[in-house]
């Protein structure tokens, strides 16, 4: 991302991201079994601290804000929030104040988890609500509130939504799909507020200005989302998203909702043994509320026979191991998960 001289976040680009992300070809007996290749495309390690679709969400918004004369990003997020962790980071490296408001007004007496902990430490504000209000965090009056209530002046406040999912960050996410255009047939996701996989599709989708040639034409090439909630909402969060950031439906994509072990935050035992037995495999730290959801749930459709032979999928690593990861939880999932082979 080059440098713009004029803006004040030309230090976004001398944070050195590493873009395009590394796209690793792994040997895996459950996909090769049935004549399919994986890749994992390493967007974990485009920055310490603003790793994957972080970076591609944020760095948009940061540009807007920074644009607009606004040096204070409030945003919205629960405890074990990834976005929230990344935008504390950001203000800390480029200068923002940051609020975060979390989901769970129960939460304010209590000792700070890892995650909370860590958003605090880099200079977050952190606003606590109830569930009722974080409910309606997108109504102008709800925002207006929490704003009297901090203190803060609107004209000095950019607000990024949950996840930090806006049409901003999908055409952000946009570029992930550009890097992979022709190398895989399906490229899996996981999803929260449904931002990346958003942009993915559209990234993913061909040029039409390009003509043929290697990888062009569309057929086949699919962004799959694997939610890690419960709840079935993000067809219509992602549809929205696609239009506010394209104009309108963007490239193949589909969502498999049966991954998510009961919600977010859950990490059932099965879980944590699939992303162990997958660590020990190749070699990479799994991540356990999303990358893990996403990787289980690539693998049992390799196991169905979802991909045809001869194709390769690609699995997006959005993001390493945090401190914040929750231990292995003994309940089983709302959702039964079908078993690995």
């Amino acid at each position: 991302m080059p440098p713009v001289p004029s803006s004040p976040l030309a230090p976004l680009a001398a944070l050195g991201p590493r873009l395009p992300s590394p796209l690793h070809e792994v040997e895996d007996e459950r996909f090769a079994r049935r004549g399919v290749r994986l890749l994992l495309k390493r967007d974990d390690l485009i920055h310490p601290e603003l790793p994957g679709n972080k970076w591609r969400k944020l760095a948009p918004n940061l540009r807007a804000a920074a644009d607009a004369g606004r040096r204070t990003l409030l945003t919205f997020g629960g405890a074990y929030s990834n976005h929230l962790r990344a935008t504390a980071a950001a203000g800390r490296l480029l200068g923002f104040a940051t609020v975060g408001v979390v989901r769970g007004e129960e939460l304010a007496d209590r000792p700070r988890n890892p995650s909370l902990a860590r958003c605090a430490a880099d200079g977050m504000r952190l606003l606590f609500v109830d569930r009722a209000e974080y409910r309606r965090k997108a109504e102008p009056a709800v925002v207006a509130a929490l704003l009297e209530r901090v203190g803060l002046d609107p004209g000095q406040v950019y607000v990024v939504p949950e996840g930090g999912s806006n049409a901003l960050a999908a055409r952000g996410c946009a570029e992930l799909g550009r890097e992979l255009r022709g190398a895989a047939g399906t490229v899996a996701v996981a999803c929260g507020t449904g931002g990346t996989l958003a942009g993915l599709a559209a990234g993913l989708a061909p040029d039409p200005t390009a003509g043929p040639g290697p990888g062009t034409p569309g057929a086949g090439r699919t962004a799959l989302g694997f939610p890690v909630l419960r709840g079935g909402f993000l067809d219509g969060e992602i549809r929205g998203l696609q239009r506010a950031a394209f104009a309108g439906p963007a490239g193949d994509w589909r969502l498999d909702e049966r991954f998510h072990f009961g919600g977010f935050a859950r990490v059932p035992p099965e879980l944590d043994a699939f992303a162990r037995d997958f660590e020990d495999r190749h070699g990479l730290a799994v991540e356990r509320l999303y990358v893990a959801k996403m990787l289980y749930g690539v693998t049992t459709l390799a196991a169905e026979g979802a991909f045809p032979p001869g194709t390769a999928v690609a699995a997006v690593i959005t993001g390493a191991p945090e401190p914040s990861t929750p231990e292995p939880s003994p309940q089983a999932p709302a959702t039964p998960a079908p078993s690995m082979p």
